[in-house]
């Protein structure tokens, strides 16, 4: 028979391990590489750019250097997506009614 307490209770333990993942998310540093190494991006788990690391080799060839920068720092956002998505999933596996 349907509890309707049971599914406040349920829905209060999954706001609650949402809002944990999130602020668990956002101090985790996903970092990135580029040109095999030569630029290194890094941002948080709420977007933000927090570093970047570019070789003194690159400062001379600004379009290399532009290219790289890009896809570092894209490939980052990259693991931070990947990173909210398997953690999602993780969440959602673990309220389902019909992991009992």
């Amino acid at each position: 028979m349907f509890n309707p307490n049971d599914l406040n209770k349920m829905i209060s333990q999954f706001q609650d391990t949402f809002k944990n993942m999130e602020e668990k998310q956002a101090n985790t540093i996903f970092s990135a590489t580029s040109g095999g190494g030569l630029v290194k991006a890094s941002v948080n788990g709420k977007g933000e750019l927090v570093d970047l690391i570019i070789d003194k080799s690159l400062l001379d060839d600004v379009e290399s250097l532009q290219i790289l920068i890009i896809g570092a720092i894209n490939e980052a956002y990259k693991n931070v997506e990947k990173k909210k998505k398997n953690s999602a999933m993780e969440l959602f596996g673990d309220i389902s009614p019909f992991n009992n």
